[in-house]
């Protein structure tokens, strides 16, 4: 593929916001770096500021940090970066950017890939989509929609942006962005699961206790208060992320790995998930927010919005029958890790009661972030201590996977990969209508719920405290079930 891209042009809506700046400029001078971008290309920001096409590049530079041996292979990336102002409900920038498209379709020689990347906020999303009808700037069947998540903000909020997107787009023109699909310790579960003979085996209801997901961030909102505040992390990480990471574990086998057969069974894996009715809503599903939450920048004085969210989850498949998932995330915590473990049932044999089995016995753990790899906790004897006498005793210790020390340096590439999977026409690792229809159907109920008890006056959101674990409710969500977090 060095050197063979074709030609392309990339508009990226919010093109000064955050997702710009520490996503996707990152990824594509990468990718230029590695030179993966062919050798014609045209990278478009279009935002509300006033940027000539000179000081947008400067900008980039400098909230990149680009120095040092960098600087030279930056100047020549960026000589294909250019700058449209525009405000999203406005048409004006709009009829503008397709005058430049076309300009830059004729330099070109022809009629090129067009991506129109929508990373701006999604209350942002139905705008720019009507304008991107009215000004035909969608009207190539060589257009493609790239779209960040959430997609809506409930199932009725969600199913009016899918009708939008497919009066516009037909379906395969549409890459739904959820990046932690793309990232490859997710992407190696399924070779993990699937090409390893003594894991699938035990993957079921006969061998695992329960399933533990968290979902961690050591820091607050900080300048997002504005996107953040009325989101809440239900919205912006469960309904996605978790919930992806949650299908990659429970998917059955694919026929194939094409792009649909993929698609089909990551569909149905979120489709099984047991829905939640707003009566049981408190039963099951636990929120909280930070302390001081409310006295961050651009956020409401008397928000309800949760920063922290724990869930006990079933999946209604004969493989996981009644097998418990235990999901949680949250800002302000005591770390930053995303992870997956999978607790085995306790089989300690007679053999060794009288000896003392471990509490927990065997663990699948499959770390997402940071130093991504797999481990695995198994039983064994413990040494005696020097002069004691001998007495058998067991323990627990952890056979580990680490990709940084298997593969040497590894770095999150997963935009890189999106772009690029963008670029070549390939939807395997992006969301379906269907996958968020069965995702919004879940988490709608629950909105549903919480909407229910914020109406009672005696209702008040548990707060916890930053670097803690949460609110105190997630260990009384597992703990009456007889579990603990992991």
């Amino acid at each position: 593929m060095n050197g063979g891209m074709s030609p392309f042009v990339i508009v990226i809506f919010g093109g000064t916001g955050d997702l710009a700046q520490h996503k996707l400029f990152p990824a594509l001078f990468s990718l230029f770096d590695k030179g993966l971008l062919g050798e014609k290309f045209y990278i478009v920001g279009f935002a509300r500021r006033s940027f000539t096409d000179e000081e947008y590049r400067k900008f980039l530079r400098e909230e990149l940090c680009v120095k040092g041996s960098e600087v030279k292979r930056w100047g020549n990336f960026a000589e294909n970066i250019y700058y449209q102002q525009g405000y999203f409900d406005e048409f004006s920038g709009y009829a503008q950017l397709n005058k430049k498209l076309d300009t830059f379709d004729a330099e070109a020689g022809g009629d090129m890939t067009h991506l129109l990347y929508l990373a701006t906020p999604p209350d942002k999303y139905l705008s720019i989509l009507h304008n991107l009808k009215e000004s035909k700037l969608a009207r190539s069947i060589r257009t493609r929609l790239a779209i960040e998540k959430p997609f809506g903000r409930d199932l009725e909020n969600a199913r009016e942006l899918d009708k939008r997107l497919s009066e516009i787009f037909k379906e395969r023109q549409i890459y739904r962005v959820d990046h932690y699909l793309a990232k490859e310790t997710v992407q190696n579960v399924l070779a993990f699961r699937f090409a390893n003979g003594i894991f699938e085996p035990v993957w079921n209801k006969n061998y695992l206790d329960h399933v533990q997901i968290t979902f961690a961030e050591k820091a607050g909102i900080g300048s997002r208060g504005s996107f953040f505040d009325g989101i809440g992390i239900m919205r912006d990480v469960a309904q996605n992320h978790l919930l992806q990471l949650l299908a990659t574990i429970t998917m059955e086998q694919p026929k194939s790995f094409a792009r649909e057969d993929v698609r089909n069974v990551r569909a149905a894996a979120i489709k099984a998930i047991r829905s939640i009715r707003p009566e049981d809503v408190t039963s099951q599903v636990i929120r909280g927010q930070y302390e001081g939450y409310k006295k961050e920048s651009e956020v409401a004085e008397n928000s309800m919005t949760e920063t922290f969210v724990a869930m006990k989850l079933f999946v209604d498949t004969k493989r996981f029958e009644n097998v418990p998932f235990y999901i949680r995330a949250g800002k302000g915590m005591a770390k930053n890790v995303v992870k997956i473990k999978l607790v085995f049932k306790q089989t300690c044999s007679v053999l060794f009661k009288e000896y003392g089995c471990p509490e927990i016995g065997n663990v699948l753990t499959i770390r997402i972030q940071p130093n991504e790899g797999i481990g695995m906790r198994v039983v064994v004897k413990r040494p005696p201590i020097s002069g004691a006498k001998s007495q058998l005793a067991l323990g627990t210790v952890d056979m580990k996977f680490l990709y940084k020390e298997e593969f040497g340096g590894h770095k999150d590439v997963s935009y890189e990969k999106l772009l690029l999977d963008i670029f070549s026409g390939d939807q395997t690792l992006f969301n379906r209508s269907d996958e968020l229809e069965s995702s919004w159907s879940l988490i709608s109920q629950i909105m549903e719920g919480w909407k229910n008890q914020n109406d009672s006056e005696k209702f008040v959101l548990p707060t916890y405290k930053i670097g803690s674990w949460g609110s105190q409710e997630a260990n009384v969500l597992i703990e009456k079930d007889g579990r603990k977090w992991i």
